[in-house]
């Protein structure tokens, strides 16, 4: 096996391919490692693609990946992932602000110290505030909802185990959300480094603010996936039923209060004249939708095909 994968997405990156690939091809060597390096190229409308196909037959460690349109980084790290052989998986950007000088950090770490993830951490940075301040948030938002204590989830310099990587799956704009995917599927020995960051050399930043309404939604996604993507009604049924028991509560203290009224020979007000019947009736169908929503989905769950994946520690004795 391989020492190392470098997975590198990419996209209109021409003029900064041919640099990065020196570069790492001068660190490989001087700490003698067996590496690949997988270029995948998102649907690049420039010259990038061209330039991969020089890099390949100029050096048998380069692969490359091309995609048929831009799909996103995080389709790109998944197949990338995928594709990898190495002991260890780094991935990094193209745009040379990820500094490879930082790969043997990174990959003694984990290896020596058995880390599933290394997150790199920008503690400096020469981003614009437009792209700086989305992440702070997001960073505060995912640390408090996942429990995982980073400083730069967004980082694109990360290194992986390889059993991180292929257990687990990347989709949409969850690539900036790995450490929690992983945590979820049980890798939770999530470390941090502090990493260089560079001034971007060459073209303009690809950072749009639709990435700041999907990344919230994404995150929101991986919160509910992770907890009750295999037990929905884990979810709708406690709050269906919750708010079923509310109506049916309600519903009985009006029954009773009407029967009072009869007993004591005074003239009881229509039931439906007060705001409390209303509230106990929309209280009991929204309990209604909310359990047969859960139940759909355990449906859904369990019948729809996909194969589950689990990842496992060890194996004895298998035959």
């Amino acid at each position: 096996m391989l020492n190392l994968s470098l997975v590198i997405p990419l996209y209109n990156e021409d003029e900064s391919l041919p640099e990065l690939e020196q570069w790492i091809a001068k660190v490989m060597q001087v700490n003698n490692y067996t590496y690949e390096v997988l270029f995948i190229d998102d649907g690049s409308t420039d010259k990038s693609w061209s330039v991969i196909q020089t890099l390949v037959k100029n050096n048998a460690n380069i692969r490359g990946i091309k995609f048929r349109r831009n799909y996103g980084k995080s389709a790109a790290l998944n197949i990338g992932f995928a594709e990898a052989k190495g002991d260890v998986i780094i991935t990094m950007d193209a745009d040379l602000q990820d500094s490879p000088e930082e790969i043997p950090d990174l990959y003694r770490r984990i290896k020596e110290e058995n880390y599933h993830i290394i997150s790199g951490w920008k503690k400096k940075r020469y981003d614009p505030i437009s792209k700086t301040l989305p992440t702070k948030l997001f960073n505060w938002a995912t640390r408090k909802m996942s429990g995982i204590y980073l400083h730069d989830f967004n980082c694109g310099l990360k290194a992986y185990s390889s059993e991180v990587v292929k257990n687990i799956e990347v989709y949409g704009e969850m690539h900036r959300y790995i450490p929690v995917i992983a945590k979820s599927a049980g890798f939770t020995k999530i470390g941090e480094q502090v990493v260089e960051h560079r001034a971007r050399k060459y073209g303009t930043t690809k950072f749009g603010l639709n990435r700041f309404v999907n990344g919230l939604l994404d995150l929101m996604t991986i919160f509910f996936m992770g907890k009750f993507g295999k037990k929905p009604m884990h979810f709708f049924g406690v709050y269906g039923l919750l708010s079923f028991l509310l109506g049916f509560f309600i519903a009985m203290y009006l029954l009773i209060d009407k029967m009072i009224h009869i007993a004591n020979h005074v003239k009881a007000p229509l039931v439906a004249d007060s705001p409390l019947f209303y509230l106990g009736l929309v209280s009991m169908i929204i309990g209604t939708q909310l359990f047969l929503a859960g139940f759909i989905g355990e449906l859904v769950s369990r019948n729809s095909g996909e194969r589950n994946t689990y990842a496992v520690s060890e194996k004895l004795n298998m035959d």
